[in-house]
């Protein structure tokens, strides 16, 4: 009878590290969310070199702007300041580029246009849309943006 007792507890221990070592072996699942795809930046702007911010409802010095729009320009402005690869003007006119952004508790908005012909051409050329997507401590959309301009010009 011990034997038998012995046997069946060996062989639960060995069964236990079995299961053990295959659930350790087997592939980890992908991440719950997968990351989100980002639309291509529009090869056109590739060689743009100034970049100037703004709001829907105006630009950052419009006393009228609500504050969440001011402080996603800043945030903005600051990220592409740290990002390097444009240079952040003040006036329309002296930019390559628009970026429109507009920041409510439902949703955040980046969108670029071509600053040539601006403000008559009102058609977005990129756009990212996203809860807290444009927060001072960190902003999704603008990464979203730096990844779709390498993407595009990886291939230049």
């Amino acid at each position: 009878m011990k034997t038998y007792r012995l046997k069946r507890s060996v062989s639960s221990v060995v069964l236990a590290v079995l299961a053990t070592t295959l659930a350790l072996a087997a592939p980890k699942p992908p991440n719950a969310t997968p990351p989100q795809n980002v639309p291509a930046f529009p090869r056109t702007l590739v060689n743009a070199r100034y970049v100037y911010v703004t709001s829907y409802d105006g630009d950052q010095f419009d006393p009228n702007l609500w504050s969440e729009d001011r402080q996603a320009i800043a945030t903005v402005q600051d990220a592409m300041q740290k990002w390097g690869k444009f240079i952040v003007v003040y006036k329309p006119h002296e930019a390559d580029i628009v970026l429109m952004v507009t920041s409510r508790p439902s949703e955040d908005v980046l969108a670029v246009y071509d600053a040539h012909g601006w403000p008559g051409n009102s058609q977005y050329l990129w756009r990212m849309m996203g809860r807290s997507g444009l927060q001072p401590a960190e902003a999704p959309l603008v990464t979203d943006l730096e990844k779709a301009f390498e993407q595009a010009t990886a291939g230049k």
